[in-house]
């Protein structure tokens, strides 16, 4: 047990001074919550009419429907810039003298992973604050907004999982940052930003078999209409998967990284 505290203080500690050091960057911070506030203000003001064309989900208004997506921009990019500051801190030589002391080396991730859960929690409530002040409704009252805070913040932390075994694998702040592009792909070729219905091929298949779009369309169905079992089930599978992908890569990442210094 004194172990197990010892190990929960060494992930609160490295977690904390996770959020304290991207909220101090504003080349972290910035793609978290102003790129995705900026598109969201962006797509709400230019696309609302959107929510006529035949086969849309019957919602309040189109921020209502994008503000799952923009939840979704949010911890992928939190994601993006946790790896980031990971090798920030691996090129700094920090995470080596982390190495060298008495603690068990999973605490390192899973204090990086810890930062980006929180960072994932600021983002849901951030938004659903946002929606509120706008007028965007939540159908499933308070209970939908739970839930969709519990999946934003796990999925910020699963998606941080891979960020953080690249930057380890790598060591380099320039090839996680070079993933940006390929985040904002993955991420359009779900539904976070359109109904499914409405794509056309070959986005429309892809949408349909991306994790992504299982997790956000668990975020959006309570917002829009209701909590229903598949789309729970769904999202919890997805991030499960996720994690798993992300601890068994950050895993291997991190013996490598202790083989070659």
């Amino acid at each position: 047990m004194r172990r197990l505290a010892t190990n929960i203080r060494v992930v609160r500690a490295l977690g904390m001074r996770s959020v304290r050091q991207t909220f101090r960057r504003p080349q972290l911070m910035a793609p978290i919550i102003v790129f995705p506030t900026l598109l969201l203000a962006i797509q709400t003001g230019g696309a609302g009419s959107a929510v006529n064309l035949p086969g849309f989900p019957e919602v309040q208004s189109f921020l209502q429907f994008m503000l799952a997506g923009a939840m979704m921009q949010s911890l992928m990019l939190a994601g993006n810039s946790g790896g980031i500051a990971l090798a920030v801190d691996i090129e700094m030589g920090f995470t080596d003298r982390l190495f060298a002391a008495p603690i068990p080396r999973f605490t390192i991730v899973l204090g990086r992973l810890a930062g980006t859960a929180a960072l994932g929690l600021f983002a849901s409530l951030w938004f659903l604050a946002i929606g509120l002040i706008f007028g965007a409704e939540i159908e499933s009252g308070v209970a939908g907004a739970l839930i969709a805070i519990v999946l934003v913040t796990t999925s910020a932390m699963a998606v941080g999982g891979i960020g953080a075994a690249i930057a380890l694998r790598t060591g380099s702040a320039s090839v996680v940052q070079g993933l940006f592009p390929l985040v904002l792909v993955v991420l359009f070729i779900s539904t976070a930003f359109f109904p499914q219905e409405l794509m056309i091929e070959p986005a429309k298949t892809l949408a349909g078999y991306n994790p992504l779009s299982f997790i956000v369309d668990g975020i959006r169905d309570p917002m829009i209409s209701g909590i229903t079992a598949s789309d729970m089930i769904g999202a919890v599978l997805s991030i499960l998967g996720i994690v798993v992908l992300g601890l068994a890569l950050s895993a291997r990442a991190l013996r490598h990284r202790l083989r070659v210094g």
